[in-house]
């Protein structure tokens, strides 16, 4: 076996070698048993009176999403008006709520028609709206409404949407804004301008379009130079038709389905996601004006910056130390994904035993959180099966033997036992966040997540994922079913050249791209050396220290969960807007965007700590009901 040939030497000599190798193994297993601490068994450590995890992982099935779970709210929202239940709404109602934008799903179009600004999704035509409801449509803009239709195939709208003929394909690949027009002018950056959204190499998978033909003067074109979202004004009102799916488009990108449709893999600029949605969030503030989004970023700071470390190498934990105890200096906390590495392997050395125990609960001790990056770290983890569920330390024995052959690996088994012993090894504390090695990602993750009790995934990359912001995953990585799994992407990684050290300019630069809309980046430093590393993050931190909020990806995820339930409607009163906050989970630093020209003149109930950089108001700590009064800034 490849594990043992290092102790295969030829010759008398080599037999007296290696019975001296053995006989010091045996002894130092010996004491360490004495100690009641660990002993090594075969290419496995093995800590003495430790098993478990106790109890069976079990994975549930789908329960698929309902539409009627995003119903209600006030006439301020935006109303999507669903067509068709079985389309990817689910990807819609995610990326909205990754947006702040407040929405509420029908079916109803009398429903929808009492919103200023209504989304019909994921089509309009004959076959799926009655006569009076294309009719109703049909003259809401001119009332002073804006209408935004998807994939608009009939139902004699065409002239409302300022078109001739709509021409399908799956051979289209960018839609190109025209930045000249208002609502596109902020998308100024190239790689913004430019949304990718599909691969015409990758045949039937390729996404489908649909092109508007005789649009006078579109929003955007697709790059064959046909008209991909019209825009028209209609009296008072507005009227838009896109000619792709931007549910569709979302769930590809957080699904990590995306065919190659991203320009970069990871330490560049990929919004093609973001700017779909900014791009409808622009449309809601123009036909709603008296809008109210909540902001991505904690107490309205202009980006998220997470700091995350990927602990996989046997030195890596000592250096880990330097790392923390810098970070701590600070006041800058930061999370460590560690694998619990405790069989020998191609891999690397056992590094998960006594002796890793003691960096181990020092960074935990500096105040960092302690994440799981797995067990094995096999390059085939998003192969693996699932698992039994029932996997346990120290049977468990996942081995991996080649870049290309893993063994006894489950996905289950991964998350249970590295969770299991970082828990047992720091007593009370709770591991709720995972990243893979490799960042290998199985379609079974997030129930798998789900059912060993993590909450928080780093699994993909933001170029992939086709955003820079968080977004809830999908059971399956599918499109029906969502789970509780937040996925928060990476955005920078150290192991591409140039060296790290070296990409700091670069980094700051991908910073401001972020920051313009309040983007998250989540930078990945393996602990194998220190050097460079701790130098681009020192010098990383300094630069963006006034503007960015820092933390743990657990205390940023615990804000993204609890801001994925509050809810904001708006109702005027008056010359005044009373802004109607809901917060079911405590969230702190809630950031408010408010109307233009609006500021706060009140709150509810007394007392309520909040600030107010310009154009936000930030409720520091709210659990439950709070009103917000608005009145036009003098």
């Amino acid at each position: 076996m490849r594990l043992l040939s290092k102790f295969s030497l030829g010759g008398r000599r080599g037999l007296w070698v290696g019975l001296l190798i053995l006989l010091g193994l045996a002894t130092a297993g010996y004491f360490s048993t004495q100690r009641g601490l660990g002993r090594i068994d075969g290419p496995v450590f093995v800590f003495d009176a430790v098993v478990g995890p106790a109890g069976r992982s079990v994975v549930p099935p789908a329960n698929p999403a309902r539409w009627q779970d995003y119903e209600g709210g006030g006439n301020s929202r935006l109303a999507l008006l669903l067509t068709d239940p079985e389309s990817a709404w689910l990807g819609l109602a995610h990326g909205l709520k990754s947006m702040g934008v407040p929405f509420t799903i029908t079916r109803d179009y009398q429903v929808a028609l009492r919103h200023r600004v209504v989304l019909v999704y994921p089509t309009i035509s004959g076959r799926v709206l009655p006569g009076e409801a294309l009719r109703a449509l049909a003259q809401f803009p001119a009332a002073g409404g804006t209408l935004i239709g998807v994939n608009v195939e009939g139902g004699g709208l065409n002239e409302l949407f300022g078109f001739n003929l709509a021409q399908p394909s799956r051979a289209r690949r960018d839609i190109v804004l025209d930045t000249s027009q208002p609502l596109a002018k902020e998308f100024d950056d190239p790689m913004e301008r430019v949304i990718p959204f599909s691969n015409p190499k990758s045949g039937l998978d390729a996404a489908g379009s649909l092109a508007y033909l005789g649009a006078t003067q579109p929003l955007a074109r697709f790059e064959d130079g046909t008209a991909a979202i019209t825009s028209r004004r209609v009296g008072a009102g507005y009227a838009y038709a896109f000619g792709v799916d931007p549910g569709f488009m979302l769930l590809t990108g957080y699904n990590n389905r995306q065919q190659e449709v991203s320009r970069s893999y990871v330490n560049d600029y990929e919004p093609a996601l973001d700017v779909m949605l900014r791009l409808l969030r622009n449309m809601v503030v123009q036909g709603e004006p008296s809008t109210v989004t909540i902001g991505t970023v904690p107490h309205g700071k202009a980006l998220t910056t997470l700091i995350t470390h990927d602990i996989d190498f046997g030195p890596s934990l000592k250096n880990a130390v330097e790392f923390a105890e810098y970070e701590a200096s600070v006041g800058l906390p930061a999370t460590y994904f560690i694998q619990t590495k405790y069989v020998k392997d191609w891999n690397d050395d056992i590094f998960f035993n006594d002796k890793g125990l003691i960096p181990l609960r020092r960074i935990r001790a500096l105040g960092m959180e302690i994440a799981s990056h797995s067990v094995s770290h096999s390059p085939l983890y998003n192969l693996a099966p699932l698992g039994t569920g029932d996997e346990r330390y120290p049977q468990y024995r996942p081995f991996v033997r080649d870049p290309e052959n893993s063994e006894n690996v489950s996905v289950l088994g991964e998350l249970r036992i590295s969770r299991f012993l970082l828990e047992h090894f720091l007593p009370g504390y709770r591991v709720n966040s995972f990243r893979p090695g490799h960042l290998r990602n199985p379609y079974a993750l997030p129930q798998a997540l789900e059912a060993t009790g993590f909450q928080y995934s780093s699994s993909t990359t933001a170029n992939n994922a086709l955003t820079h912001l968080p977004f809830r995953l999908t059971y399956g990585r599918e499109t029906k079913a969502s789970s509780s799994i937040y996925e928060f992407p990476v955005t920078i990684e150290d192991e591409a050249k140039p060296p790290l050290g070296d990409r700091l300019p670069q980094a700051v630069t991908l910073a401001d791209r972020l920051a313009r809309y309040g983007g998250l980046m989540v930078v990945l430093i393996h602990t194998d050396i220190t050097g460079h590393k701790l130098a681009f993050e020192k010098g990383l931190v300094a630069a963006l220290r006034d503007r960015a909020w820092f933390g743990t990806l657990h205390d940023f995820a615990e804000f993204w969960r609890a801001r994925d339930q509050v809810s904001v409607d708006v109702m005027p009163l008056g010359a005044e807007l009373r802004v109607l906050v809901k917060a079911p989970i405590r969230v702190k630093g809630l950031a408010l965007r408010l109307p233009a020209g609006y500021g706060v003149v009140g709150v509810e109930p007394p007392g309520m700590a909040l600030s107010q950089p310009p154009g936000w108001v930030v409720l520091n700590d709210l659990l439950g009901d709070a009103t917000v009064t608005l009145a036009v800034a003098k």
